[in-house]
């Protein structure tokens, strides 16, 4: 476990010579990372959100693959398709672009419903049926989808099912002036990009992302964590609250990013930390509640300061 957090540190450091200001967004992809989970951006147009992608790739130095996701995007151009070989005389599977390590699906709410389920599969079960013949997709496999949350004309809002099958949703943001200003000086050759190199060896996510599990979680930190979640599907505001698959990447997120501290246990402020980025996604708000100008990020930090943590005993362990 104490070889996580150089790993994660070293991966890090090298995003940011091309990502600036953005150490916590950061620190969230490599605890999806950790867990085998995937990402969804959600960010307007020009924040850096295909770099950052591009910037964990050549880092870790694994295969990367971009999706521009447009209505007339099939699901064949992104799982791949059989064509005929007429020296073979046989059908030959041509893999798609899905067949990676890295997968940057730009747009995904361009795409239309049958597009989008085509992700379903490979992102729940690391694996891509077609023609009657399923192939697993090797490891790691971390989808990151990006979506523009201004602009819906012509967009196919994701259904809660695909929106459930993301780890964490993130927003990158804008940078304040001093960053912006850095940012500048960084471009005034050549894009930091250009001169990134490799830094650990990516091949070894699985064997990190098994020793994960071997971080300890109290039994009162375990309690909050389901406290938490079944908290959201009684609150008033809700129509639905977080799945049970909400319950289980909140708990995998919590040793991961302990981990990456350098502790072998999770404490009650990493879960209260990672909860906004895992929980509101799975959140639906009733539409009373959104009329009033409530939001599934203000209901769940509200949650978080009033759903109960039994100190005392977790002081006495």
């Amino acid at each position: 476990m104490k070889e996580i957090a150089p790993f994660t540190q070293a991966v890090i450091d090298n995003i940011e010579q091309v990502i600036i200001g953005k150490r916590p967004i950061i620190e969230r992809l490599l605890v999806a990372l950790l867990c085998e989970g995937h990402i969804l951006l959600e960010d307007v147009p020009g924040t850096g959100k295909t770099m950052l992608a591009r910037a964990l790739a050549i880092s870790l130095g694994i295969d990367f693959k971009r999706v521009q996701c447009t209505p007339d995007l099939l699901p064949n151009d992104i799982t791949g398709v059989s064509i005929y070989d007429q020296r073979e005389q046989a059908f030959r599977f041509m893999q798609g672009p899905a067949f990676t390590n890295i997968l940057l699906a730009d747009e995904i709410n361009r795409a239309t419903p049958r597009t989008q389920s085509a992700l379903l599969e490979a992102m729940g079960e690391r694996q891509i049926t077609a023609d009657g013949t399923t192939y697993t997709l090797e490891r790691p496999f971390l989808v990151i989808a990006t979506q523009n949350p201004i602009e819906y004309e012509g967009t196919f809002p994701l259904p809660e099912a695909q929106l459930d099958r993301f780890f964490m949703q993130l927003s990158l943001g804008y940078l304040d002036e001093e960053t912006e200003n850095q940012m500048l000086l960084n471009l005034q050759r050549t894009h930091p990009i250009d001169g990134l190199r490799q830094v650990v060896d990516g091949t070894r996510i699985p064997e990190l992302a098994q020793q994960v599990w071997e971080v300890h979680v109290d039994e009162t930190v375990r309690q909050y964590v389901v406290r938490l979640v079944q908290a959201t599907r009684t609150h008033a505001d809700f129509a639905n609250g977080a799945s049970p698959r909400g319950t289980l990447a909140l708990y995998r997120a919590a040793q991961a990013y302990a981990a990456m501290q350098g502790r072998d246990y999770v404490l009650p402020d990493d879960v209260k930390l990672l909860a906004p980025d895992i929980l509101p996604h799975r959140c639906m708000v009733n539409p009373e509640s959104a009329l009033r100008g409530i939001s599934a990020d203000l209901t769940l930090s509200k949650l978080i300061k009033s759903t109960p943590l039994n100190i005392g005993k977790l002081n006495e362990r």
